[in-house]
């Protein structure tokens, strides 16, 4: 059976199981027994590779032990060892801070749980799991296919949405970076990965092939999030692509203060989507300076970039159309973006990159720290043809952005002209650092389609709605401040 047919099969049979309620338990569900039929196989390739290698899970609770026989143990029998040793046990794993593999499986179980009430249907689920081999390369490499679609089901469940950026994205910003083998490669709100996976990716088509720089691979990539479901599904993304030991906290970005890193906390790139408009908790703002202190969780983001670059690294930024023209805390961004960093440039993206989770324009922003800006290059990615915005069953695709790549060290050339112009720092300065700057090729079109122009009235007013958040929280933080 093909792999992506056992996926199908799968969630088909967690459907029938009265505890598994919709599209994110599922996906968790299927999550953790796939990271630990993973894990197994991975221990599986470390035992051969190593004579002292010894799996951080006790031999009675891996995956080989009590899984892989289709006959083994199944109803009553399987739901008890699971909620009653598999869970409790892995999730108070008892191992040392340099066990990084043990760690890993602490952090996965100690925030995952089992959703599934029927044993029999569970040993269903196991038997179809153990239909692909993750030992076997080729089965891997199909799998992996395989769960970017499983990512991808993120966007219709609920607020799972948040943590996936369509891999088109993904792809294209860090190819533009372009990191280095050895480089330092940092996602602080890495969601499942995706930066991550594509810096993998990137390395190894340029040549990832002694121990040695496989093991500098291991090392360099890092990553950050805060919710439970995300980060087991990044974990496993990064150990289905050889990572064997990610170097991925569980931990909020933002809830360190900024003055706390220290020269060992830079590193040489930067590729994130931080969320837009997210909740914290009360009281996170006063992280940051006081320039700086906001609600507004994409622009704590943008200023935690800023310290966390190393002097001549590249950062890579998904932003909202909010950001380039908002004022007050934005503005004070802008300006250190400007000041501090050669922003060089802005890839501006069309209605529905996001779909369906929001509609917001988003803007890619690609910028070096340091020497300072002299000019912006500002390209307009087109829809295709026949397109008045991107859509779920149309989504944006990977190729669209061939005539970016083929710009992008050719940005004079004149058949450009139409997608691509350039701004001096001077003239921003002079428009009080609004970066919300139009396409100067582009004829006006008067626009009369009903569906547009209520589109792009509820865009409007959904930015208008963030920025007048974000006003009455400065107000409300100024407030504080001047009553204590």
């Amino acid at each position: 059976m093909a792999t992506d047919s056992v996926v199908s099969s799968i969630q088909d049979l967690m459907r029938q199981d009265v505890g598994v309620d919709g599209d994110a338990q599922r996906i968790s569900q299927m999550g953790w027994m796939i990271f630990l039929k993973l894990f197994d196989a991975s221990d599986r390739e470390l035992e051969l590779l190593r004579d002292d290698y010894e799996s951080p899970i006790p031999e009675d609770l891996r995956w080989q032990s009590w899984a892989a026989d289709e006959e083994g143990v199944t109803g009553d029998d399987l739901l008890k060892l699971i909620d009653e040793e598999l869970f409790p046990k892995l999730g108070e794993l008892e191992v040392s801070e340099d066990n990084r593999r043990g760690l890993i499986v602490r952090s996965v179980f100690e925030d995952s749980y089992n959703y599934m009430k029927s044993g029999t249907l569970m040993r269903k689920v196991i038997n179809k799991l153990e239909e692909i081999d993750f030992t076997s390369q080729d089965e891997r490499h199909v799998f992996n296919d395989v769960y970017e679609k499983i990512l991808r089901d993120l966007q219709s469940a609920g607020n799972a949405a948040e943590y996936y950026t369509p891999r088109p994205i993904t792809r294209f910003m860090t190819e533009m970076v372009d990191p280095e083998l050895g480089d330092s490669v940092l996602d602080p709100a890495c969601g499942t990965g995706g930066f991550l996976v594509d810096t993998i990716e990137h390395l190894q088509r340029k040549g990832v092939d002694s121990v040695k720089e496989r093991e500098q691979l291991q090392e360099t990539i890092r990553g950050t999030e805060k919710k439970p479901l995300p980060h087991m599904l990044a974990m496993t993304n990064l150990i289905l692509h050889d990572i064997e030991a990610p170097t991925l906290r569980r931990d909020n970005s933002l809830a360190k203060p900024l003055r706390q890193y220290g020269p060992s906390d830079k590193v040489d790139a930067v590729l994130t989507n931080p969320p837009f408009g997210g909740k914290e908790p009360d009281g996170i703002e006063r992280n940051f300076p006081q320039k700086y202190q906001t609600r507004e969780t994409a622009d704590l983001f943008l200023a935690l970039v800023f310290k966390r670059l190393k002097a001549g690294g590249e950062a890579a930024i998904v932003l909202p159309d909010g950001f380039l023209f908002g004022e007050g805390v934005k503005t004070n961004l802008k300006k250190t973006l400007l000041e501090e960093h050669d922003l060089h440039t802005i890839v501006r993206m069309p209605k529905g990159v996001f779909a369906p989770y929001t509609n917001i324009n988003t803007n890619l922003l690609f910028f070096e720290k340091g020497p300072s800006t002299d000019e912006v290059w500002y390209f307009e990615h087109p829809l295709p043809e026949g397109y008045k915005q991107y859509t779920k069953t149309k989504p944006l695709k990977f190729g669209e952005f061939e005539l970016e790549q083929e710009w992008w060290d050719d940005r004079e050339n004149e058949k450009f002209d139409e997608y691509a112009w350039k701004v001096s720092v001077e003239e921003i300065e002079d428009r009080d650092y609004d970066l919300d700057i139009d396409n100067p090729h582009e004829d006006d079109e008067e626009i009369t389609d009903p569906d547009e122009l209520l589109a792009q009235y509820e865009s409007l007013q959904e930015e208008i709605g963030e920025t007048r958040q974000s006003l009455k929280d400065e107000l409300e933080s100024a407030l504080q401040k001047t009553l204590a």
